[in-house]
């Protein structure tokens, strides 16, 4: 190797922290020259047999031209990755350049480490890299025998051809992330996160760290929360001055401890808790509930403190949830951990609840007790280093428990990644979310260096694409998880209204039509309505077959109890297949449940919420019938274009970059030339410096044609002015030169251009950014300067199903005007959602084009015609959050606002 080939630098997104099969963490990254030791150690600690099946021959230990060779690699035509844990390596591999296309791939996993899912890591991140170097096939020589070697090529979802040579397999396969490649990866991910959930959830046995015998400390109020919460499995006390705790031994250190430690609760110093990882690390812990503060929240010396805490965690194989906040709960039976600073232990539901503020859980406990809405699962994540809400969602996709997801975030580290699940999750177990900073985040979110901010309506639009229930409140999530959590989804928008009082009715009805409901039918009782007059108005609505769901509402008369009303709600409740909600005015002033017991106690499955107000019951139901008609959506598909080139389309970006490497706007050759290798074509136009160009352009379209301004600030005018239409022969073209150059400044230096004048059609513009942590973001609208001044845009995220191609058409306000509106033609809304769909795909596989934007579309009868695209291209200085291998997402700060 050359001194110049020992210089070459690697991506910084090479180094990953991973998480493994069984949900413990570890360190993957390029291996270096000072790995050497480490690697002879390695080596050392690998059987016989491992390396056999590695070197095809007895091979007892590395000669010092080998251990050189390993860990001297240029990055580009050899690339070799390590995995660590702690000071330790657990395996490596590599690859070797055999030509422009092709490298031979290798592993080499300890034994002890084997089964963990090491290799399908390293083979995922060496895939990636590989793409990213030109590589396109991977060639691997395996051992007949070496059958683990040979299941975890097969499984990793490439297809793999091959044959035996002189005793030795040749497999060879190509590397492109394909639709099979990518699920294998992503149920891998699942696999990993959700276990490694479970283990600290489901943790059998605590060490309380920082355990004090002074009753106001935080280390004795998690004792005593743990212990009084009847917690199954062991608890023990750490502290190293004192000889027991609350009537249990104290041990001096984690590692004292003479049994197994699951779950480590860190109530120390922060410049204390480094030492503690460390003393959990040894002792085999799982993971760190860090409660300490004085990390990110406290300024910038505080968010070092807490990226050193989070990668020293990982780095030796735990997950930490924290630090900073307010601890974890499990409310099943058999395991009842409250490892948390919330004095009692709230009611056992169905319900999952995520957050991060301490405080504000407290009060969501609070909350959540007095309406007795059940938990299955509760954490409070605090700064969210490391453990984060799309690591619960994993977990609660899996868990039985678990049949509704209520989160409150105050910031999403990995958008794309969150989209993705939340979808997935949102399919079997709706997903109902507050999102705080909604009037920030536009100037907070994408401020990467040219990175375009994603506006909050973007936001927005990624949770409803992915079927996440949004609402503005705490009270209204609880209030729309009460529902959720104990009626059965509402199968359309049909309600009726029951009820002993006209004005609370009325008032009803209106709440409903106001959301957006159709009421389909009201009973009104009379006042004096007793509780047999309330079940048969009930029974009549629910056996209506035009009704969908049931608004009850009811006034006590003087002097009378409303118990026997409330019991019959609570039996229809329970018997009926349609939601059923209600409010009870004079009761008290919360939310609350009439109650259908289950067999623990809990409130069962048909209990039946009941609201202070009808407003509050109406925009909870409204909320379920979005949802039920999201997750009631027949499956819907990604599109494929036979016409796709996107290696042309990369070629077409290097030659930009070869010109420009900070990257450049694209010239109009450039642009047209880009997003024809996606199938869109841009309608012809030349561009004329003076008059007589003008007229030799226009013979040559055959007239009918457009004389426009190329200026950005012409084009801008919302008189539209700078277009001159219908232009039919020279005289036309002198008259509409004329006046052209005239708003111009400098009319002797022309920017105009000439085009064929377009079918009939209403003007919309389609959009493309790259956002930093959002990566690629659509954006769709009417073209011109009134519908940027009324904000009438709508967003998704690629990659775009038909339907949301179909729903990100008709989120504007503007859409009637694509279905015939008032006598107009209707427009080809086939076609335009399909010019939407290869632009999203355009923007999904090319990172490199930093914005695109087809700022005049003509949507018609026939079709949509592009007239008009600009676009910039910048280096990929960052992997994309959400890449094509496995990785958790880098520690950071704490983050004020989502996405930021």
């Amino acid at each position: 190797m050359t001194e110049h080939e020992e210089q070459v630098s690697y991506p910084a997104h090479w180094e990953a922290d991973v998480l493994l099969l069984d949900g413990g963490a570890a360190r993957l990254r390029p291996i270096r020259p000072d790995d050497a030791q480490m690697l002879v150690e390695f080596y050392a600690r690998v059987s016989p047999e491992s390396k056999y099946m590695r070197f095809f021959a007895p091979y007892p230990s590395l000669s010092e031209r080998d251990v050189h060779r390993f860990t001297h690699v240029d990055h580009l035509e050899r690339v070799a990755f390590v995995m660590t844990v702690g000071e330790q390596m657990i395996a490596v591999g590599r690859f070797d350049r055999l030509d422009s296309s092709e490298a031979e791939v290798a592993f080499l996993v300890e034994d002890a480490h084997q089964g963990r899912g090491v290799a399908q890591l390293l083979l995922e991140h060496l895939a990636q890299a590989g793409r990213e170097r030109g590589v396109s096939r991977f060639l691997a020589e395996v051992l007949p025998d070496n059958g683990r070697m040979i299941q975890t090529l097969r499984d990793a979802g490439y297809s793999v051809d091959g044959g035996l040579n002189d005793g030795v397999l040749r497999l060879v396969f190509p590397i492109e992330a394909t639709d099979t490649a990518v699920g294998v990866m992503r149920s891998r991910e699942h696999r990993s996160e959700a276990r490694s959930m479970a283990r600290l959830f489901e943790a059998r046995s605590v060490a309380i760290i920082g355990a004090s015998r002074r009753q106001e400390k935080a280390g004795a109020t998690l004792v005593r929360n743990l212990v009084l919460a009847g917690y199954s499995g062991r608890v023990y006390a750490v502290n190293p001055v004192a000889e027991a705790v609350a009537g249990m031994p104290a041990y001096k250190s984690v590692q004292d401890i003479p049994n197994q430690v699951d779950l480590a609760v860190v109530a120390v110093p922060a410049d204390a808790v480094p030492d503690v990882v460390l003393d959990c690390a040894a002792k085999g812990v799982h993971g760190l509930i860090v409660i300490s503060s004085g990390f990110a929240e406290i300024g910038d010396e505080g968010r070092r403190r807490q990226r050193r805490l989070v990668g020293l965690a990982r780095s030796y194989g735990l997950r930490l949830i924290g630090p900073n906040c307010l601890g974890v709960i499990n409310t099943a039976a058999d395991v009842s951990l409250n490892a948390s600073l919330a004095p009692t232990l709230p009611p056992r539901g169905r319900v999952g609840f995520f957050c991060q503020s301490g405080a504000l859980g407290l009060a969501i406990l609070d909350a959540v007790g007095r309406r007795e809405l059940g938990l299955s699962t509760f954490i409070s994540a605090g700064n969210r280093a490391d453990v984060s809400g799309n690591d619960l969602l994993q977990y609660w996709e899996e868990d039985g428990a678990t049949e509704v997801v209520l989160l409150y975030l105050e910031s999403l580290g990995n958008p794309r990644k969150f989209s993705r699940i939340a979808r997935r999750v949102g399919r079997s177990k709706p997903v109902v979310a507050v999102k705080s900073g909604r009037n920030t985040e536009g100037a907070a979110v994408g401020h990467a260096e040219r990175s375009p901010a994603v506006p909050a309506a973007a936001v927005d639009a990624m949770f409803r694409q992915a079927g996440v229930i949004l609402v503005d409140t705490l009270d209204e999530m609880l209030d729309v998880g009460q529902l959720l959590a104990h009626q059965p989804l509402p199968m359309g928008p049909r309600v009726a209204v029951v009820g002993n009082s006209d004005a609370l009715g009325l008032l009803a009805a209106d709440s409903a039509l106001a959301a957006g409901l159709d009421v389909e039918k009201s009973l009104s009782l009379g006042a004096e309505a007793s509780a047999d007059d309330f079940e048969r108005g009930l029974d009549e609505a629910i056996e209506d077959p035009n009704v969908d769901a049931v608004i009850a509402v009811y006034t006590p008369p003087l002097n009378s109890s409303d118990e026997q009303v409330a019991q019959v709600l609570a039996t229809v409740g329970q018997q009926s297949n349609k939601p059923v909600v209600s409010t009870f005015l004079a009761r008290q002033g919360v939310p609350e449940l009439l109650r259908a017991p289950d067999r623990t106690g809990s409130a069962g499955r048909g209990s039946v919420p009941s609201y202070p107000a009808p407003e509050a019951a109406v925009r909870a139901l409204r909320r379920a019938v979005d949802y039920s008609y999201w997750a009631n959506r027949p499956p819907s598909r990604l599109p494929v274009f036979d016409d796709v080139d996107s290696g042309r389309a990369r070629q077409i970006a290097s030659q930009v970059f070869a010109r420009s490497p900070d990257g450049a706007e694209l010239t109009d050759d450039e642009v047209c030339a880009l997003v024809g290798c996606y199938g869109i074509a841009v309608a012809p136009l030349t561009s004329v410096a003076t008059l007589e160009e003008a007229i030799t352009v226009g013979e040559s379209f055959g007239w009918d044609v457009v004389l426009k301004a190329a200026s950005t600030p012409l084009q801008q005018r919302p008189d539209l002015a700078h277009v001159w239409r219908n232009i039919d022969d020279e005289i036309d073209m002198r008259a509409a030169w004329m006046n052209l150059t005239a708003m111009s400044d400098q009319p002797d230096e022309a920017d105009l251009v000439v085009q064929p004048m377009a079918k009939p059609g209403i003007p919309v513009r389609i959009g493309a950014l790259e956002d930093r942590r959002f990566g690629p973001v659509i954006s769709f609208g009417m073209a011109g300067t009134v519908a940027e001044l009324l904000g009438d845009v709508s967003y998704r995220i690629p990659p775009l199903t038909d339907s949301d191609a179909a729903d990100l058409v008709r989120d504007v306000r503007a859409a009637p005007l694509f279905f015939g509106y008032r006598g107009s033609d209707a427009i080809n809304v086939v076609r335009l959602e399909q010019l939407i769909q290869r632009v999203a795909i355009l923007k999904d596989e090319l990172p490199e084009v930093q914005k695109l934007d087809l700022g005049l579309v003509m949507a018609g009868a026939e079709g949509a015609e592009v007239l008009r695209v600009s676009g910039r291209v910048a280096p990929v200085r960052e992997a994309r959050s959400d890449w094509f291998s496995r990785r958790l997402t880098a520690p950071t700060g704490i983050e004020s606002t989502l996405g930021s």
